[in-house]
């Protein structure tokens, strides 16, 4: 029985990083040269979600530790956002980032509010001094 555990709990232990990096990795490279932007949209919108998770994550150190299920929570949000049958990580950009974004970005007279750095970072090369 206890070499039943131990290989239970080295799968666990490996499963995390195999969710979280080495599938959306892959997946992302797959997406990138394929001619579809709906795969490209899935995994940017991934890598955004699991950056705020994981900077979540940081803040809140201290207060996971008290939850023992945590690990074990994350693996199955992560694993929602990752699997193409739920599509988890479009669903919560679509729903709660980009309507975020699209409120903080507009102005108290219904026009777009300007956004230096972003311009600045979105404008073409040698397109500064415009």
């Amino acid at each position: 029985m206890s070499k039943l555990w131990t290989l239970i709990t080295q799968l666990h232990a490996i499963a995390g990083p195999v969710v979280t990096l080495l599938y959306p990795l892959y997946a992302s490279v797959v997406a990138m040269e394929s001619t579809s932007k709906l795969d490209d949209e899935q995994w940017l919108a991934y890598w955004i979600i699991y950056s705020f998770l994981t900077l979540m994550e940081i803040v809140l150190q201290s207060l996971w530790e008290w939850i023992p299920i945590w690990y074990d929570v994350k693996l199955l949000l992560v694993a929602w956002l990752v699997l193409p049958q739920f599509k988890g990580a479009t669903f919560l950009y679509e729903r709660f980032v980009r309507q975020y974004i699209n409120e903080r970005n507009k102005s108290p007279n219904g026009g777009k509010a300007k956004n230096k750095f972003f311009d600045f970072i979105a404008s073409k090369k040698g397109d500064h001094g415009a």
